[in-house]
């Protein structure tokens, strides 16, 4: 979730709904600057106890942010916390319950992409180890309940906290439990991100099964593959989904902003303080009737900021965000954008995954992502068969994207080979909480506590 380093009080008012739909446009890149943006977070725990530390606590979650300034990170301060971290490599930023992300910055291609997760992780495990601390690659914690999760000081955070309950059973797991790896890609013109739009919703559900990493819930398997792609299902139908007027005729910016202007609002941004908004309509603040600041018309922060409130399987910025894998290990955290890179960055690539997919219903495409947290590979696949029947035939596509873009590294090796840990998943016919619950039921004995070894970076 975004950090805010400044007020968006003197910002450029909204004058009109253009505007709103001229965000989206600007987004638009010739294909030679395209970038890769990888979003990853991680459980943060002490090696002592694997309990979850507070923010405040002798070797906690500001501890932690401290000791990675001497890596040349800046703070970022709100009500006089430090919430999060700016640098060359992007920024550090906090879940809810501190989780730990690093929002990477745009690059070329993914041998970039993997050497800055790697500079990444080799940092925080050395401030982890000084302080005593380890982190967990998962989609969702193994075994804390809410109660045992500590909050970050974010003024977004209390106010969505309040909020999550009104509107669906889950939305407070989703904050405090769960952890993901997300990616970042950009599109040349509004036909073209309706294409990867389309695409990208399609083949989502693929992704959650092949990083399904989220089998356990207070230290028993839980009945799910995917927990953290459950939780979505309960958590506020208002912001969350499939999104079907995606695939409907003359879709595109306009389409979207309205879907966004119907998004309740969280918050408001002024000052360096979050103004509870939860449930008022973007409608409303543009007629200058909002009700916790009348009189006041929106600007272009606002708008932006109120982007970042919906969560939909796929989400539209001045960007495209694929958002349905779990956390987990360094390999996997590279292989989410070569999956994504591969089949959206190449237009041979893109034109193959649609043909896959264009046949697909409203009903078949949502009874798929509903199926797959249970069930992974196993989901029934439109037409007949399982969605690990067209698995196979999707990791080609994004190879032959991947090959397509040439993208070498001093050794001369092509990005193809970041596909290697799906392909490996495929080959075995396991994902990875499967594997989890294997180990599990068999050399762990039922003891959860193996997991930290297993699944630690």
């Amino acid at each position: 979730m975004s950090t805010k380093t400044a007020s968006t009080a003197k910002g450029a008012i909204i004058e009109s709904r253009d505007q709103l739909i001229a965000s989206f446009a600007r987004g638009e890149k010739s294909s030679d600057h395209w970038r890769i943006g990888t979003e990853h977070e991680k459980f943060v725990y002490a090696l002592g106890d694997h309990h979850a530390p507070s923010y405040d606590e002798a070797s906690g979650i500001r501890a932690l942010l401290g000791e990675l300034t001497q890596y040349g990170w800046e703070p970022v301060m709100e009500s006089g916390n430090v919430i999060a971290l700016t640098g060359a490599d992007g920024s550090i930023s906090l879940e809810p319950a501190g989780q730990f992300e690093l929002s990477g910055a745009p690059l070329d291609n993914l041998h970039q992409t993997c050497a800055e997760t790697g500079r990444h992780l080799q940092q925080v495990k050395a401030a982890g180890d000084k302080l005593g601390v380890g982190f967990l690659g998962l989609g969702m914690w193994p075994d804390k309940t809410r109660a045992e999760l500590p909050i970050m000081p974010k003024g977004r955070y209390a106010i969505m906290l309040r909020h999550m309950p009104r509107v669906g059973t889950l939305g407070l797991d989703m904050m405090l439990r769960t952890s993901t790896i997300q990616v970042n890609l950009d599109y040349a013109s509004e036909a073209d991100m309706v294409k990867k739009f389309r695409v990208g919703l399609a083949l989502q559900p693929l992704a959650t099964a092949l990083f399904a990493n989220s089998p356990f819930t207070e230290g028993k398997p839980n009945g799910m593959l995917s927990f953290r792609s459950h939780i979505w299902s309960d958590t506020d139908p208002a912001r969350t989904g499939m999104l079907p007027f995606v695939f409907e005729d003359g879709f595109g910016y306009e389409r979207y902003a309205d879907y966004a202007l119907d998004v309740p609002m969280y918050f408001v941004y002024r000052d360096g303080k979050y103004i509870d908004a939860a449930g008022l309509s973007f409608r409303d603040f543009l007629k200058g009737e909002l009700s916790v600041l009348p009189g006041e018309l929106p600007t272009i922060d606002d708008w932006n900021d109120h982007l970042s409130t919906a969560f939909p399987e796929v989400r539209l910025k001045t960007f495209l965000e694929m958002r349905g894998a779990d956390g987990g290990p360094w390999s996997r955290i590279c292989a989410l954008p070569a999956l994504w890179v591969g089949l959206l960055y190449d237009n041979g690539a893109l034109d193959a995954a649609w043909d896959l997919v264009k046949g697909w219903s409203l009903t078949e495409r949502q009874a798929l992502r509903d199926s797959v947290p249970e069930l992974a590979l196993d989901a029934p696949l439109p037409g007949g068969g399982r969605l690990r029947d067209i698995a196979g035939e999707v990791l080609d596509i994004a190879h032959a994207g991947l090959a397509a873009r040439a993208r070498l590294n001093g050794a001369g090796d092509n990005e193809t080979g970041f596909l290697d840990p799906l392909r490996e998943i495929v080959r075995s016919g396991k994902v990875p909480a499967q594997v989890l619950l294997d180990r599990y039921h068999g050399e762990w004995g039922g003891d959860i506590s193996r997991v930290y070894g297993e699944a630690s970076f």
